[in-house]
């Protein structure tokens, strides 16, 4: 029997120190990820000088590469808050799509607010939206609630500028065009399935309405909810997406520029100066910068100075600690990359390919290598709690160990990542709470019901995504790579059927 390699015994040792330190103490996950950090550096024989010179300067790498674009992301967000402009673009495709369908309208919304605005933020400010059509509709808030977090969520957990996403680009040195363009395919399907599951729930606890307000209470909610909307000045539909619209267009644009300069015959593309002009503003921190000036000049044009400072303030403050936990995450990474653990986990991991694989360089286990990280991150996500953290965690432990397995597509790697961070968010996810609270729900079965199964639909949808994709136009892998969030899902969803008919009669809205 072979002994394990110094460097694999340390990342053994720092990930049970890093699970310990998350799941039974009061340590923040900042110190556990630098902790972890050491631990595997000075297990793996680097030596207390270079461990703490890899953690510095992997620190700071990678905020090199997204710390810009993470604050200057999040000013523009808080911009969108406090604007109104949220809740211009939920009206807009209400109105454009009609009565009943309107947990679309609100899908949709969610969808493209939570890009620039924290989830969280994002909620409290569009729930009243979905309590007015409840109210007036005669819907079911228990489906346009849910509705509305759902396409919040999805892209909240997997399309930059959103701190997390960004954070697991530069971990995996993506281009962040391509994966801004990834997560936004990719989270489309879990939003719709979302929305379809949000359905279900009207059909089945069709109750859950506000059904003790008379005609006149109902029309004073809605009279008071419409002069607070006047209040605001909400700006046109125009104004409110173009900060969101135009990095997205130029980072695109730039993304088109730089493949079309790899074809051949299309060399000299690359030098020609309309092409170095899309390219400059085309780069992550120009469109956002960008994005910012538009979001102070047209979505609060007679804010003062002042008050426009401290909004801005008021974005980066939230953004502090996001930044701290993805450069630990670097940290660790580089410390994983650094001491040869994650080439001699690579090794293991080829080790164990099947012996009539079409080819011998991509390494093969019963499942792909590219779903070590949505593997590593669902476990984090339902140990910790945080969707950010797990896909930061999650990154920093299998981007050194796949950068080593010739064939693996890195960009559905980093996206696996952040797949993996949806699953069942429950109480120690912020936004369990937020919801259901918000939506009056506090029996801790229907909690779930409301809440961590739509996760976990995403989580399915989204990881059967990544591995198919891998399979027909990546390293590919096994047949039973997207079958196993399925089975997960199918279990997850027998369970919600058994219970559902114990708490049909339970679910009670608060007004």
């Amino acid at each position: 029997m072979t002994s394990l390699p110094t460097p694999i015994i340390g990342l053994i040792v720092a990930v049970f120190v890093l699970v310990w330190l998350v799941l039974r103490t009061r340590v923040h996950a900042l110190i556990a990820m630098l902790a972890a950090a050491c631990i595997a550096g000075l297990l793996g024989g680097m030596g207390i000088d270079k461990t703490l010179s890899v953690i510095t300067s992997g620190f700071g790498t990678t905020l090199g590469s997204i710390g810009l674009v993470i604050g200057l992301g999040v000013m523009m967000g808080r911009l969108l808050e406090v604007s109104g402009a949220a809740e211009r673009i939920a009206w807009s495709f209400i109105k454009w799509l009609g009565k009943r369908r309107e947990e679309w309208a609100l899908a949709i919304t969610g969808y493209i607010v939570s890009i620039p605005i924290f989830v969280d933020s994002a909620f409290v400010i569009l729930y009243p939206v979905a309590k007015a059509l409840a109210k007036s509709g005669k819907r079911s808030l228990l489906t346009l609630g849910v509705a509305l977090a759902g396409g919040l969520v999805v892209t909240h957990h997997t399309v930059p500028p959103t701190p997390g996403p960004l954070g697991v680009a530069g971990i995996f040195n993506v281009d962040i065009g391509a994966m801004l363009l990834t997560g936004m395919a990719l989270a489309v399907p879990c939003v719709i399935g979302i929305v379809f599951y949000a359905q279900w729930l009207d059909k089945r606890y069709p109750d859950f309405v506000p059904r003790t307000l008379n005609a006149d209470e109902v029309n004073a909610a809605l009279e008071q909810y419409n002069k607070e909307k006047e209040q605001k000045d909400l700006p046109s539909l125009t104004l409110s997406l173009l900060p969101i619209v135009v990095p997205i267009v130029l980072i695109f644009l730039k993304a088109i520029c730089s493949t079309l300069a790899t074809v051949e015959g299309w060399s000299g593309l690359a030098t020609h100066p309309v092409v170095q002009a899309i390219n400059f503003v085309g780069s992550p921190v120009i469109a956002l910068a960008i994005s910012v000036l538009l979001a102070v000049y047209t979505l609060v044009p007679r804010m003062d100075k002042h008050t426009t400072a401290e909004r801005l303030e008021e974005g980066l403050q939230s953004a502090g600690i996001i930044l701290l936990v993805t450069g630990a995450g670097g940290a660790l990474g580089a410390i994983l990359r650094d001491s040869g653990a994650g080439q001699q986990l690579a090794e293991q991991v080829a080790n164990h390919q099947p012996a009539d694989l079409a080819d011998p360089e991509v390494a093969n286990l019963p499942i792909s290598p590219i779903l070590i990280p949505f593997i590593v991150a669902t476990l984090v996500r339902l140990i910790q709690g945080s969707g950010t953290v797990a896909m930061i965690t999650a990154a920093s432990i299998s981007a050194p160990i796949l950068a080593q397995i010739p064939g693996i597509n890195m960009l559905l790697a980093a996206q696996a990542a952040t797949m993996g961070s949806l699953f069942f968010g429950y109480f120690n996810d912020s936004l369990f709470w937020v919801v259901n609270r918000m939506m009056g729900v506090s029996d801790v079965k229907q909690q779930m019901v409301v809440w961590s199964v739509p996760t976990t639909i995403a989580w399915a949808i989204g990881g059967t995504g990544v591995a198919l994709i891998n399979l027909l136009f990546g390293s590919g892998g096994s047949w039973l790579d997207p079958l196993l969030p399925i089975v997960v899902l199918a279990a997850i969803m027998l369970w919600v059927r058994w219970q559902a008919q114990g708490i049909k009669d339970k679910l009670v809205v608060k007004d």
